[in-house]
Parts: structure tokens; C-alpha cells; sequence
């Protein structure tokens, strides 16, 4: 791979920049896009590459923001905590920690920079939660003519609703200020349960915990349900070992050589999924919340997920079930289920709606192409917003009436970036040229 390449960490998208550019302070990303929109190129801004769309693809000047990743200013008093953009979540967690502090929520991979994390709409579970975005009180972003702005509900707030979850096209994140809260430990409650005895408790599930999540195996009637709430003390912590045969060794090393097995005898793929749902033992431990909310990911998989109305989930879940049944293929990995509080940010796939997420997957080099059709299919007709990080095939026309406030949105953008320094193929099919 030449110096220039870049790759997702799916390995599904892949692009060749004019150059890359490692900018150390605001003043040099601004001489980036002074330059780039000089010579007629375009910019996009890399983060971990954990988006399976091409949201972050570069055709013209790539920017990394490795070198603008450090903490710039943190008072526990007021809980608020201003990082560079390129940071990654795992060294916030680490940072906020050391202080005494936590993010509010979290979704379970903690790779990603906090600009690719906020700027996707990337969320946790919770019913009294929405995504990581929400948990923003202001943001610096170098717009399409190198100029510097800075933004939050009381300063330039237009720009701050839209910013939020800008998918790349506003501008490039470099500073990102988060409302915190103190360091809080979570009890984890993890168990294998019936489908349908989960799903007739599903409001009860869902908001008499702080947050609920379920993971269903394919051609079982089996879930594995979490329940994550807040408790006074770290008083049942995980073993070193169980929590390395549970999450390292089962998870990971084992799932991956049997989807590895899936993969070469796909008839075997329906006796592999009842076997993992049988082989998942409850279990019930405290620890840091973000040591709780994330856990590692190694196995690697196609991803497509939407947000849904949650009085929606039911009738969404059972066409997905009718879409596995009916494809010529098997699906070996689970499909994931969570929740999220309504919000006010333009293109969030929670604005103005408590949302259910259904997140579906399968192993590289399984075919997946079809599976994500039909349950577009599904999702599309219950007013299902794609996320924007994961793959979906939805374009500006058919997307402008599920968000009120598309063209607002749209509108800061022909301010910002009128000369679309900032376009790449995603968001031209996305948001229009």
C-alpha cells in the first residue's frame, strides 16, 4: 500500500489521495484548505477508519489528524473538557479517568477519534441517552475558505446544530469541547434468554435499566441480552481470567475460526449460531463504565445499521427475520439491538425521536450485498435513518424528508463550503453536489 493509499478498517473502501498532510495547530490545518482550495483539490479529513461508507475517502488532500490528538484544557468543577479533534476515545476515557470524570455514554468500540465518533452520529444504548454528539458544548472547525470557527448554542448556533453530526461536510474538526460527569461505576448483567420472553418485557427492559442492549442469533430463538446500570462501588470486579475467556478468547479467537468455518461450509452456519447461543453463560461483575461499555473487536465484518422509531422495533425486527429466512445464504454473525433518547442536532438519527438501532453484520468476505438491500427494504419503509458510518445505499432524494431539518442543514453547508472543498462521492450522493 503506497503512502498515499488509504483503508478502512474493513478493507471495503479504499482511496488514493494527492497528498497527505499531518497539520500541527489550527493555523496549519488552515493553510491546508487554503492551499488545497487553490489548486482546485478537495479535502477530507481521516479519522481511525472505522466507517464502512466512504465518508472519509480522499481523491485530493487527506488530512490526519494524528498530531492535533492531546487535551487542551480540563476543569473538574464544571466537568467540562476541551481535546483535540484526532483524539481517540480510548485515550479520552484514559484522560477523563485520571480526573475523575467519564463520558455520559459510549457504544462499544472505543477506537475512533472523537471527530469520526461525533461527526457519524456514533452512539451507545440508553433510553435516557442520545449519541455521543449530544454530550458536545462546542466545537472549533476550519471551514471551506481556511477560516476558523468556533460554535456552540450561544455562539454561532446554527452552525453548532449542524456541526454536531456533520458527516465531514462542514468543515474540518479541530477542537471539541464535552460536558462530562464524575468517573461512575456500572454493573454489568449479561445473560442468554428467549426471544420472545425479552420481547414481551421490551419496555420494561428498556427503561428500567440505564442501558439495555440484546444481541440475536440468526435461525435461533435465542438473544443475549446486557444490562449496564449505575451502582455505588466496584464491589464484584470481573477476573482476569474469565474476562479474558469471555471477551478475548470466545468473542474473539474463537468466534473468528468459526466464522472462518462458516465461511468455507456456509451449511453449517445454522448449527454454528445455535452452538454460540448456547455456549454464552450469564454473568454479572462491576467495573469503570467505560472498561464495561467497550470491549475489544477483533474480528472483522461488514456493518449496517438504522435508527428506527422505537414503537417501530417489533415490526422492524420481524422483517429482518423474515429477510434472513428468506436468503440464499446463511448470516453467522448476531445482529445487535439498542436504544436512544430523542435530540435536537439537524442530521442525528435521533433528531426529534426516541430511537431503536438495529445493527446488522456479516464476516468479511461472506455476502452481505443482498442482506442489506432487503433490510434497507424493511427499515426505509418504518422511517429508518441509515447511520451515516455504516453502509446503506440512500441518497439525498429519499433521505431529505425523513430529517425536518435537512435543508437547513444544507444551508450551512452552502455557507461553509460553498466551493465544496469538502465533497467527496459520499456526500455528493448523500447531501447533493
Amino acid at each position: 500500500m503506497s503512502v498515499n493509499e488509504w483503508r478502512n478498517w474493513a478493507g471495503n473502501q479504499r482511496a488514493e489521495a494527492v497528498r497527505v498532510a499531518h497539520p500541527a495547530s489550527v493555523d496549519e490545518v488552515s493553510a491546508v484548505i487554503r492551499a488545497a482550495a487553490d489548486e482546485g483539490l478537495t479535502v477530507k479529513a481521516a479519522g481511525a477508519g472505522h466507517s464502512f461508507t466512504p465518508a472519509a475517502a480522499a481523491d485530493g488532500i487527506r488530512v490526519e489528524l494524528d498530531r492535533l490528538a492531546g487535551l487542551i484544557s480540563l476543569d473538574p468543577a464544571s466537568r467540562l473538557v476541551t481535546v483535540q479533534a484526532g483524539m481517540p476515545l480510548r485515550v479520552l476515557n484514559r484522560v477523563l479517568a485520571g480526573h475523575g470524570l467519564a463520558m455520559p455514554n459510549l457504544g462499544d468500540i472505543d477506537t475512533q477519534t472523537i471527530a469520526g465518533a461525533i461527526s457519524t452520529g456514533t452512539h451507545g444504548t440508553g433510553a435516557r441517552l442520545g449519541c455521543l454528539a449530544t454530550f458536545v458544548e462546542a466545537l472549533t472547525l476550519v471551514a471551506g475558505d481556511g477560516t476558523v470557527i468556533r460554535c456552540s448554542p450561544t455562539e454561532r448556533p446554527e452552525v453548532f446544530r449542524a456541526a454536531r453530526v456533520g458527516i465531514g461536510a462542514l468543515g474540518v474538526l479541530t477542537e471539541v469541547t464535552l460536558r462530562c460527569v464524575d468517573a461512575f461505576t456500572l454493573c454489568a448483567e449479561e445473560r442468554p434468554e428467549r426471544l420472545a420472553d425479552v420481547f414481551a418485557g421490551l419496555t420494561e427492559h428498556v427503561e428500567g435499566n440505564d442501558h439495555f442492549e440484546m444481541y440475536w442469533f440468526p435461525y435461533t430463538d435465542r438473544v443475549q441480552t446486557k444490562r449496564n446500570n449505575r451502582v455505588p462501588a466496584h464491589d464484584r470486579p470481573l477476573g482476569r481470567l474469565r474476562g479474558w475467556l469471555d471477551d478475548d478468547f470466545l468473542s474473539n479467537t474463537v468466534f473468528a475460526g468459526a466464522c472462518r468455518v462458516g465461511r468455507a461450509v456456509p451449511a453449517l452456519v445454522p448449527g454454528i449460531t445455535a452452538i454460540e447461543a448456547r455456549a454464552l453463560t450469564p454473568r454479572v461483575y462491576t467495573g469503570p463504565s467505560h472498561e464495561v461499555f467497550c470491549t475489544p473487536r477483533r474480528v472483522r465484518f461488514m456493518e449496517m445499521e438504522y435508527g428506527i422509531p422505537r414503537a417501530a422495533l417489533p415490526e422492524a425486527f420481524e422483517g429482518l427475520r423474515k429477510v434472513v429466512e428468506g436468503l440464499p445464504f446463511k448470516i453467522i454473525f448476531p445482529v445487535e439491538i439498542r436504544v436512544s433518547a430523542a435530540d435536537d442536532i439537524w442530521l442525528s438519527h435521533g433528531y426529534g425521536r426516541d430511537n431503536a438501532y438495529i445493527a446488522i453484520h456479516q464476516y468479511v468476505g461472506m455476502p452481505h450485498e443482498p442482506y442489506f438491500r432487503a433490510f434497507e427494504q424493511v427499515a426505509e419503509g418504518l422511517g429508518g435513518r441509515p447511520h451515516w458510518g455504516k453502509m446503506h445505499w440512500r441518497s439525498r432524494d429519499d433521505l431529505r424528508p425523513e430529517y425536518p431539518r435537512f435543508d437547513d442543514f444544507l444551508a450551512v453547508r452552502d455557507e461553509l463550503d460553498p466551493g465544496r472543498v469538502f465533497a467527496n462521492a459520499y456526500t455528493s450522493r448523500v447531501l447533493g453536489d
